[in-house]
């Protein structure tokens, strides 16, 4: 299966507005950063999108995304989630309705937010149309096993995702030893790293590096950055088993 990263930006973005500090105005593509979001394309051809930022109808532009079969959700946050009408194009090119996945509560917030798009195929397609799936445990995508991996957003308890070999943890700030479980034995690890100095919703560099230790992945790529991480700095800081990630960052992993 391929893993498509479509962005590594934090909530902000990179050039963030109004900034002009050696990241935002670096012509060096890698450290232009849209919001967090990545396309995993299974070995079946199924398209499955991580989150649906607001910066998701030029992501798809960009990569030539032509179908959507199903979304998973790490969590609610604006920077994840509000581009989620942008899923009508797909509805329409496919006449399909497209399932979403996450836990329950942010299947629950989703209903009461964005309810117009929670609705059953019929005559008109000018809308998403789009199912909600709450999940609290394994479950079957497609023919492929996907696990729900419970992290700390600060004091929110968000999922990150294993499907196979490889595993997706954005806006981390802490894994739980029972989630740690869920990640041995990992191809590529895709990790959140907001910024050098401490946050209390996310990993700093120095805490991601701890983190990749301990899960020990073959290959880590860090994700969710702000501006103050420029690529080709943080690049020579780090262990040849760990990686900056990269908007189109495009990445071949064994489904077993």
């Amino acid at each position: 299966m391929r893993l498509t990263v479509l962005g590594v930006g934090s909530s902000a973005g990179t050039p963030v507005i109004g900034c002009r500090c050696a990241t935002c105005m670096s012509d060096n593509p890698r450290n232009k950063r849209s919001r967090c979001s990545s396309l995993l394309t299974l070995s079946n051809g199924k398209n499955v999108l991580i989150d649906t930022g607001p910066d998701i109808r030029l992501q798809a532009l960009r990569e030539g995304i032509t179908h959507v079969d199903a979304v998973l959700y790490t969590h609610t946050h604006a920077d994840h989630m509000h581009g989620i009408d942008d899923l009508r194009a797909f509805c329409q090119k496919q006449r399909q309705q497209i399932p979403l996945y996450g836990k329950p509560d942010a299947m629950a917030h989703i209903v009461s937010k964005f309810g117009y798009a929670i609705r059953e195929p019929g005559d008109y397609w000018d809308l998403p149309i789009l199912s909600v799936n709450p999940v609290e445990q394994s479950f079957d995508l497609f023919d492929n096993q996907i696990v729900p991996v419970p992290i700390l957003h600060g004091s929110l308890e968000m999922y990150g995702y294993r499907i196979g070999k490889l595993a997706y943890l954005t806006d981390a700030s802490a894994i739980p030893a029972t989630s740690l479980e869920l990640l041995h034995g990992l191809d590529v690890l895709l990790l959140d790293c907001l910024r050098y100095t401490p946050h209390y919703t996310h990993f700093s560099l120095e805490q991601s590096l701890e983190q990749a230790a301990i899960i020990g992945a073959k290959q880590t790529y860090l994700i969710h950055m702000t501006h103050e991480m420029e690529y080709e700095a943080v690049s020579k800081m780090l262990p040849s088993s760990v990686q900056v990630g990269y908007d189109g960052l495009k990445l071949e992993i064994a489904d077993f």
